[in-house]
């Protein structure tokens, strides 16, 4: 591969890992081309030579933000016990994650955004939530308690971060992951 192949792949990279980020902070519709292309350091002209359109870039931004956010879940559920599920169900419920979308799972960040997105999106999305559900089964939920432990997770977050009370938001937390300890306790 030659040089300036190289330089453009690592440059493709970029943007995608940069916009995987921005769309997980301020959605899709705050995607913007020009803001983009200044922040990887290249030419608002240049985005041409590496997307076909920015909805594109989008479909693949997605991919690659819902593939970078399941990896601290992935991580923790490596132990494969009931433990992992603790830690996956706590650490996924923290103010860190609530106060860092950017870096943070993007099945709570994008289902508003990847419902009005297209067919490519919504397969990534759909792909996403079965591997959680299938993580969650390996971690001993049975199906449907998987689905709803997964339900809770997601929404939790998704209202935390939206109450402008800090101290509000982490008590929805809390509850919502002693709720969690308890029913997956009890099953």
């Amino acid at each position: 591969m030659g040089s300036s192949q190289a330089d453009k792949r690592l440059s493709h990279e970029r943007i995608v890992k940069l916009a995987s980020r921005r769309i997980r902070r301020d959605g899709v519709d705050g995607l913007t081309v020009g803001d983009l292309m200044q922040e990887a350091g290249l030419t608002h002209g240049g985005f041409y030579r590496h997307f076909e359109s920015r909805d594109a870039l989008v479909d693949e931004s997605v991919e690659a933000a819902l593939a970078d956010g399941s990896k601290v879940a992935e991580a923790v559920a490596l132990a494969g016990d009931h433990t992992a599920l603790i830690a996956l169900i706590d650490g996924y419920l923290s103010t860190l994650h609530r106060d860092h979308p950017d870096s943070g799972c993007a099945v709570t960040a994008l289902p508003s955004d990847v419902a009005r997105s297209s067919d490519r999106a919504r397969a990534a999305y759909a792909k996403q939530v079965e591997r959680y559900i299938e993580l969650l089964i390996s971690l001993g939920c049975e199906d449907d308690q998987a689905r709803m432990v997964l339900a809770a997770l997601v929404g939790a977050i998704a209202m935390a971060r939206a109450i402008p009370d800090p101290e509000e938001s982490a008590a929805l937390l809390a509850a919502t992951a002693r709720a969690l300890h308890r029913y997956v306790d009890s099953e």
